[in-house]
């Protein structure tokens, strides 16, 4: 998965890759270059007296050793663009196929794990990108030219080569393999803490009203400790890798001064030409060991780039159809807006049974229907079918006359305004989030939408008016004015079907009343469904339907169902004192 990502996700950024190649062989012809000048400084110029040689070599050393520093650094900046090129396109992939998932493949991910994937795990593979590009293009270079110039220099001290290069590979290889599983438990560790912390922070009223501070501290000590703990492991294996690295590296440069100072003693071999292929075996063995320790960052990338490739080889459930209906209600001639459920059932994957069963009902244009149940009885599940969240098991959801499966969800979602059970607001101003279902509406279109909530009054009162500012999930507004905020953001929109789940549960009764009333004159037209569990918030729609296990058990009017409905009766008289359901 690696490699096939790399492959894909660097593909734009190849003349960038082209020029850190070009720039890193110029270094490393560079490098391999200047101990042989340096063995005839020595050879030359200072054992025959000679300083003229020695300024011509020098200066000619001084250039070459300059041109390696604006290659080097020109390297750096090109691999350093590519990888952060790559890194931006490969978290865009990540967050479009995420945008673009259902409530399903969200809820199997879970949100702290897309997000570590989308930061941690693109930031390790940018980063093996980035130290490719540094460190593993001049590496292959500098140890085969390091090798060939070495036996030129002399040919009979290269089998220190053979000896020392593996002590290194094996001494190295062997700590890295020790190191992989961590990296993959590393990468888990980190999923957790994000996932308590996200626990933490959204559900913050929750701990301190129940005073569990102190074990949320311990559950965030645990998940940081388990974090902790991999890293030092991993960590210490690393720091083991140095030493093994500075000991081959030592053992091998005392052993070509050992054995090369009988050469040089018996006069088959010089004190520059010993300086050189010194300098020639530390490159190759710098060269090694740059190639280790890239093998140490590619066991993490590769876990992270499987985590990575998992998300984006995951197709949503709900799917654009193959030739999407253009225009919802042309062949029909219904109402855009209408809204019809055939036979609908849904089970989510692995259950023993269906959340919906046998659904089927019509919400005509011009009219509210209601849904009501009790806790469980699928109204959420419901709601989430209306919009394509889910696609339906069995039957099919319609809007306009056509199945929702037929239309394009850009078009689908153009047509609806929906009110979550938990409405969210994103940190911003007031105006910011009216203007998300509508980017060109005018000021007067936001005062009247906030006036139609109920919301107009409070807006008012906040300093900056529609410039107030908003936190994210809008958290310094009450529950009431959130949801009133996320209502009057659907109506900025004018869609023509309109689903409001649960929301006026943060409403007072006068208040709610004063909405039901404006929103009704407001959207005279347009298709309302409410899914309620007040029943003072659905007394005056047209049609009520009683959900109960998953399945339509009473449909009518309020005063219809009265008479006909066990179930709405039962709902009625939990809430409801006796003269007011009269």
């Amino acid at each position: 998965m690696l490699w096939k990502l790399l492959v894909r996700y660097l593909q734009p950024q190849r003349r960038l890759l082209v020029a850190v190649v070009v720039f890193q062989l110029a270094q490393s012809i560079a490098s391999l270059y200047l101990p042989t000048l340096n063995a005839d400084i020595i050879d030359l110029g200072v054992a025959t007296g000679d300083t003229g040689y020695i300024m011509r070599v020098g200066s000619l050393m001084l250039f070459i050793t300059l041109l390696q520093i604006a290659c080097a650094v020109t390297a750096v900046y090109f691999g350093a663009k590519a990888a952060m090129g790559m890194g931006r396109d490969l978290r865009g992939a990540i967050f479009t196929r995420v945008g673009g998932f259902s409530e399903q493949e969200v809820t199997r991910f879970g949100p702290a794990s897309l997000i570590t994937r989308s930061t941690n795990d693109v930031q390790q593979v940018q980063q093996l990108v980035l130290m490719s590009a540094t460190l593993m293009v001049a590496a292959p270079m500098l140890s085969i030219g390091g090798v060939v110039m070495a036996v030129r220099q002399d040919a009979q001290l290269s089998w220190l080569i053979a000896v020392s290069v593996p002590a290194l590979l094996i001494g190295v290889g062997l700590i890295v393999s020790r190191m992989v599983p961590l990296f993959r438990l590393m990468q888990l560790r980190i999923d957790a803490v994000n996932r308590v912390l996200r626990e933490q922070l959204a559900g913050i009223r929750v701990v301190r009203a129940f005073v569990r501070e102190d074990l949320e501290t311990e559950r965030f000590a645990g998940a940081n400790a388990d974090v902790t703990d991999t890293a030092l492991r991993a960590g210490r294996l690393m720091a083991l890798a140095f030493p093994v690295v500075m000991l081959v590296l030592n053992v091998s440069s005392v052993a070509v001064i050992w054995f090369g100072s009988f050469r040089i003693e018996d006069g088959s071999m010089q004190v520059g030409t010993l300086v050189a292929f010194l300098s020639y075996l530390l490159q190759i063995l710098m060269s090694v060991m740059m190639a280790t320790f890239m093998a140490v960052m590619i066991p993490r990338a590769a876990v992270s780039a499987d985590r990575i490739g998992e998300v984006l080889e995951t197709e949503s459930s709900v799917r654009p159809p193959l030739s999407p209906v253009v225009f919802a209600g042309a062949d029909s001639g219904t109402a855009r807006g209408e809204l019809e459920m055939r036979d609908v059932g849904f089970a989510y994957p692995g259950a023993e049974r269906p959340v919906l069963s046998g659904v089927s009902f019509t919400a005509p244009a011009g009219r509210t229907t209601a849904v009501i149940g009790s806790t469980g009885s699928g109204k959420t599940t419901l709601v989430n079918l209306m919009p394509r969240l889910f696609d339906a098991t069995s039957g099919s959801v319609r809007m306009g006359g056509v199945d929702v499966r037929e239309l394009h969800p850009d078009l689908l979602w153009g047509h609806i305004g929906l009110v979550p059970q938990r409405p969210y607001l994103f940190s911003g101003t007031v105006r910011s989030n009216l203007l998300y279902g509508k980017p060109d509406a005018t000021e007067d279109e936001l005062w009247h939408a906030l006036a139609t909530a109920q919301a107009a009054d409070f807006v008012r009162e906040m300093e900056g008016g529609l410039d107030a500012p908003v936190s994210q999930g809008g958290t310094n507004v009450s529950g009431g004015q959130r949801q009133r905020l996320a209502i009057a953001r659907a109506l900025v929109k004018r869609p023509e079907l309109y689903i409001f789940d649960d929301s006026f549960s943060s409403l007072d009764t006068a208040t709610d009343a004063r909405l039901r009333q404006a929103l009704r004159r407001d959207t005279a037209g347009a298709t309302l469904v409410i899914i309620a569990q007040r029943v003072s918030s659905i007394v005056d729609a047209d049609q009520i339907l009683v959900l109960d296990g998953g399945r339509i058990v009473g449909r009518g009017t309020h005063g219809e169902l009265l008479e006909t409905s066990e179930t709405y009766r039962e709902i009625v008289s939990s809430q409801l004192a006796a003269e007011e359901a009269a």
